[in-house]
C-alpha cells in the first residue's frame, strides 16, 4: 500500500541470487534481502519497529517477522535489547538470517521457526517484555487470494485477528507490551481482542496526507493493565505533492521512535 522505504535496490548475487534485491532501511543502517517479486517490506515493519520503547535488556519477540525487516531495525534502532523473530514461512526465514548475518546481529538478534499459534517450545518458556507484530491484513472471506503465494501468506489471515492478539499477549510477560501495526478499518476487532486482557491502550493514527482518513494505525497495549485508553494526533506520511514529511523522515530514515 505505501511506497518502499528502500533508498536503493540492487541484486544481490552472493546472498539470495539474482530472485532477491538488497535494500536499504532506516536511511541505510539496516540492509534487507527480499524477494524480487511477491512480497515485499513497504513502511509497516519500519514503523512498527519505531513504535517499541524497549529499555536496554529487555527482550522482544517479533511475531511473523517476515523477511526480518522490523526485526532488524529493532535491533539497529536499540542496540541493547534481544530481538526474537518468528516466522513459519521458511523461505522468507531464510531470507532474514541472511540479512541478519550481513548486518553481524546473530548475537542480539535470533531467528525461529514456527506459528504463533503453537509455538515451539523455546519459546513458550519465554516471556517476553514487548510483542510487535505487523499481522496479515485481509480477511480471507472479503478478499481475492494474491497468484504469488509469499504475498498471499502475508496478506491473508490463516489466524483470525482475535486469536492472533491473545497469542501475542500469551508470549508476554504480566505488564509487557504489544504493538501492532494495523489496518483503521480493523480497529473494533483489534480493541475487542484487548478487552479484558490489556489496557493502556493507546492509538496512533497514520494519517496518509492531511485530511485524508487513516488508512493505518498504531495500537498499544499493556498487558493487565486497567489504565484508560488514550488517541494520540498520530503521524502524516505525505505532503501534498507526495513527498514524505518531515515528521515521517524523521522516523523512517531519521530513525526517530514514534512520539508515544
Amino acid at each position: 500500500m505505501y511506497p518502499l522505504t528502500s533508498e536503493a535496490s540492487t541484486t544481490d548475487g552472493q546472498a539470495g541470487g539474482s530472485s532477491t534485491t538488497l535494500d536499504l532501511l532506516l536511511g541505510g543502517r539496516v540492509r534487507l534481502l527480499q524477494p524480487k517479486r511477491g512480497y515485499r517490506a513497504a513502511i509497516d515493519p519500519v514503523l512498527l519497529a519505531a513504535a517499541v520503547g524497549a529499555r536496554p535488556g529487555e527482550r522482544v519477540l517479533d511475531a511473523g517477522c517476515g523477511t526480518g525487516a522490523a526485526s532488524l531495525c529493532l535491533a539497529v534502532r536499540c542496540p541493547e535489547i534481544l530481538v526474537t523473530g518468528l516466522e513459519r514461512d521458511h523461505a522468507a526465514l531464510t531470507l532474514a538470517r541472511a540479512s541478519v548475518a550481513l548486518a553481524g546481529l546473530e548475537g542480539r538478534v535470533r531467528l525461529v521457526e514456527g506459528d504463533l499459534s503453537a509455538p515451539p517450545p523455546e519459546l513458550r518458556r519465554t516471556a517476553f517484555d514487548w510483542v510487535a507484530s505487523n499481522p496479515p491484513f485481509l480477511e480471507p472471506a472479503r478478499a481475492r487470494k494474491p497468484d504469488e503465494p509469499g504475498r498471499a501468506a502475508a496478506r491473508l489471515e490463516s489466524t483470525d485477528l482475535c486469536r492472533w492478539v491473545e497469542a501475542c499477549l500469551a508470549r508476554l510477560a504480566p505488564g509487557g507490551r504489544l504493538v501492532l501495526v494495523h489496518r483503521a478499518d480493523r480497529l473494533p476487532e483489534l480493541l475487542a481482542a484487548l478487552t479484558g486482557r490489556a489496557g493502556e491502550i493507546t492509538l496512533f493514527p497514520l494519517w496518509p496526507k492531511e485530511g485524508e482518513p487513516a488508512r493505518r494505525i498504531l495500537v498499544r497495549a499493556r498487558k493487565g493493565s486497567r489504565a484508560p485508553a488514550r488517541l494520540l494526533p498520530g503521524l502524516v506520511l505525505h505532503r501534498p505533492d507526495g513527498r514524505y514529511t518531515e515528521a515521517a523522515e524523521a522516523i523512517l530514515r531519521g530513525a526517530e521512535p514514534i512520539p508515544w
